[in-house]
């Protein structure tokens, strides 16, 4: 029935996408996200929080993009699920408060009793940083229902034990070298009409739209998987990000770590150029594989050039070899982080990136 489906609604089902369209738009882009952040900074609560902090002595880890599904053959999270629980566990352990960016739970292809079911041990770490006041949960498209379904209320509070608000955004104040800083924070998703428009659109993405795509496995152009979405989401969220004064922004969404403004893989091949003038061959072998690895998970060169450093990515916790990526807030410094598996087949963190807050350029 699948298959006769699939060639019966395949070209239907695509014209429709791009009809709704998950391709950003640069003036919905800009007016979504300065309509959340006028809502969080004006009338913090609803939409989102003002949070000040200590940049040399407040900690903070944000995640993004786990997509926890059933165990089933199309859960993106099952290889990662032993990273993100020993990345919680340390970070909970130090002390950091945890930014949850959205899209932690893949509710587009899944039962929410079903992700509920076979992500106990993910939940239950999670609920620590809860009942520490220290966990702040942020919607996204895949898991829009957090935001949209009148029963999920009910369902957060019996999946953590306790009531769970939900929000779009989050902004983090600061002063570092005597200058005000705000760190801007959402999944991304905004602009994008398939997932970013009124409550109706909302209900009939999460509840209609995304389980039909998920049942015909018909799978149009998202940012998280096509590369040229992945260059225009960039560009529009730096864009953004570049106008504003003394603010950093962080998003998820395409699951593409970007650093200041770079992704990662662009720094990998900024270091390679140097090692090979140096001529040092270990470190251009060491490189190359990196490049190799990140191409490989879908990352490609953008085609554009900056930069201030107002734009980061989280990229995303469910890298098909089960590594994780993240950012780090902490002692005045911003990190890209990710944690592996090593040859022992042991978690382990690794900075991938980092700069002191104080050095951005703004």
């Amino acid at each position: 029935m699948r298959q006769f489906l699939q060639r019966l609604l395949n070209k239907p089902v695509v014209k429709l996408a791009d009809k709704l369209s998950s391709r950003p738009d640069r003036k919905r882009v800009d007016k979504a996200l300065n309509g959340l952040y006028l809502q969080i900074t004006t009338n913090p609560g609803k939409k989102g929080l003002v949070l000040p902090f200590d940049a040399h002595k407040d900690k903070f880890i944000i995640l993004s993009d786990q997509h926890k599904g059933a165990r089933d053959g199309a859960d993106v999270f099952a290889l990662a699920e032993k990273n993100y629980i020993a990345a919680l566990d340390y970070y909970y352990k130090n002390r950091f408060f945890y930014i949850n960016l959205g899209d932690s739970e893949e509710l587009w292809e899944n039962l929410l009793i079903t992700v509920k079911r076979h992500n106990k041990a993910t939940f239950e770490i999670e609920e620590k940083f809860l009942k520490r006041k220290a966990f702040i949960k942020i919607f996204g498209n895949h898991d829009l229902y957090w935001d949209n379904d009148p029963l999920a209320a009910f369902n957060l509070q019996k999946i953590y034990g306790q009531k769970v608000s939900i929000y779009e955004g989050v902004v983090l104040k600061t002063t570092v070298n005597k200058k005000p800083l705000e760190i801007y924070m959402t999944h991304g998703h905004q602009g994008d009409l398939q997932s970013d428009g009124n409550w109706f659109s909302k209900w009939f993405v999460s509840d209609i739209w995304g389980p039909f795509q998920a049942y015909l496995r018909i799978n149009p152009n998202t940012p998280a998987n096509n590369d040229q979405l992945k260059t225009a989401h960039n560009r529009m969220m730096y864009e953004w990000s570049s106008k504003r004064k003394n603010m950093l922004l962080i998003t998820g969404h395409t699951h593409q770590p970007v650093f200041k403004s770079v992704t990662h893989l662009e720094k990998l091949y900024e270091e390679l150029e140097g090692a090979k003038k140096a001529n040092e061959k270990p470190q251009v072998e060491e490189l190359q594989k990196q490049i190799k690895g990140r191409e490989n998970k879908g990352d490609r060169m953008p085609d554009f050039n900056g930069y201030l450093d107002t734009y980061f990515n989280s990229g995303c916790c469910c890298f098909d070899d089960g590594d994780i990526t993240g950012i780090e807030l902490a002692n005045g410094c911003i990190r890209l982080i990710k944690w592996q598996y090593n040859a022992n087949k042991e978690c382990e963190r690794l900075v991938l990136e980092e700069s002191k807050l104080g050095d951005l350029k703004l």
